[in-house]
């Protein structure tokens, strides 16, 4: 194995904690990481457990992310380490080390269907075409998912009526207040809708990723970039979806109130979508 040469200690923390720099480069990295008891891999999967441990899931924990994957560890392994270590520290750190790990192994994610399409005979005209749309689809959507922190979540199926193209529904809370990280893929959108209420009700809406719309009824729609918040009353009609050239995630909340329901109208039209400035 090539020998580990580590100078971020001095370069960082040289002139204000020479010995700190010192240990770290030269003992840590210097001669604990090109001990050969161990392999390198293996190191590399030690040391994200114990950063993981730890609850430590800044730039560090990133690093060594990266370390395991050019030392060999696959996006499985990856996924079943962090899995395994999740029962014995705490599943909310295991949550945390997911986030990292997706936008690590982005590009590894490999689609089923990708297997299928490699089988077809050669030559096979069909076979090409879909093989690559479906990979572009697919890339665009694992790019969107490392530009955010929650996950995509699964087929948005319960709803699907009610959503014309694909959308995607992953929970962050379900108690004290419901919150939902949506995502749509591009020209995915819902219907318009009214959400009702007695007393409070209503929902925000955080754009987490990606570019979408929202639009009240007799009004013109809105643009939505990461951080833009919509604050939607009871007895408005809107909907809100993706752009048609991209991905969309935004957070939905649900404000609290009395015998709160939704009511579900009609599709937005493909007139309507096209007049989106």
């Amino acid at each position: 194995m090539e020998k580990i040469v580590q100078t971020a200690g001095r370069n960082t923390l040289g002139e204000f904690a020479p010995d700190f720099a010192h240990f770290n480069d030269d003992i840590l990295f210097g001669e604990a990481w090109n001990n050969q008891d161990i392999d390198h891999k293996t190191r590399c999967i030690v040391t994200v457990v114990a950063l993981m441990s730890s609850g430590i899931t800044d730039s560090s924990l990133k690093y060594h992310l990266e370390n395991a994957k050019k030392a060999g560890v696959t996006r499985k392994e990856i996924a079943a380490i962090i899995t395994h270590a999740a029962f014995y520290i705490g599943w909310p750190k295991g949550w945390a080390v997911f986030y990292m790990a997706k936008e690590v192994w982005a590009e590894d994610v490999v689609p089923e269907w990708s297997h299928a399409i490699k089988n077809r005979p050669a030559g096979d005209g069909m076979a090409c075409v879909l093989d690559s749309q479906r990979e572009s689809g697919h890339t665009a959507k694992a790019a969107h998912a490392a530009e955010m922190v929650f996950p995509i979540g699964a087929p948005n199926d319960a709803f699907a009526q009610y959503f014309i193209g694909q959308s995607y529904l992953a929970p962050v809370s379900t108690s004290q207040v419901g919150i939902f990280n949506v995502t749509f893929e591009p020209g995915c959108r819902n219907n318009w809708h009214i959400h009702h209420a007695d007393k409070g009700g209503g929902q925000i809406l955080i754009c987490v990723a990606g570019r979408g719309y929202y639009q009240e009824w007799g009004k013109e729609a809105v643009e939505m970039k990461p951080g833009d918040c919509i604050n939607i009353p009871v007895g408005v009609k809107h909907w809100h979806g993706a752009a048609p050239d991209s991905w969309f995630s935004h957070l939905a909340v649900e404000v609290p109130g009395e015998n709160g329901s939704n009511e579900w109208l009609e599709p937005v039209s493909d007139e309507q979508y096209a007049s989106l400035k």
